[in-house]
């Protein structure tokens, strides 16, 4: 077993509850971690072999872009289509973070955080 991480993918999108937010957008900072068997593409040196980090980003940033209230709710939509779509992936957690967020006061960022098996 291995994992591959995609670390600091920044992207700008308009999640939250707040009209501002919805209208402005905010700058965000995921990092995706999944959990792989890596013995098979360390030796066949295949693409196919391995879950693909371009396909990864990009699954990232596609739904980044479909707006939700809730950073739950976008974190759980990247899980579900990186099972679906990735049969090479066995586990995986994700952390999307919001870069400071409108609350009042002089916070960096706020962060969920969402691990998940492959569904049997």
């Amino acid at each position: 077993m291995g994992k591959i991480k995609l670390n600091n993918i920044r992207v700008h999108s308009n999640h939250g509850c707040l009209k501002e937010e919805m209208l402005i957008g905010s700058d965000y900072r995921v990092d995706l971690e999944v959990f792989v068997n890596l013995s098979e593409p360390s030796t066949s040196d295949k693409l196919s072999d391995t879950a693909d980090y371009v396909y990864l980003n990009n699954i990232v940033k596609e739904e980044m872009a479909v707006r939700s209230n809730l950073l739950e709710h976008v974190a759980k939509r990247i899980l579900d289509r990186v099972f679906l779509e990735l049969s090479t992936v066995s586990k995986a957690e994700i952390e999307v973070a919001k870069i400071n967020p409108p609350i009042g006061g002089d916070v960096q960022s706020v962060s969920v955080v969402l691990k998940a098996e492959r569904p049997a």
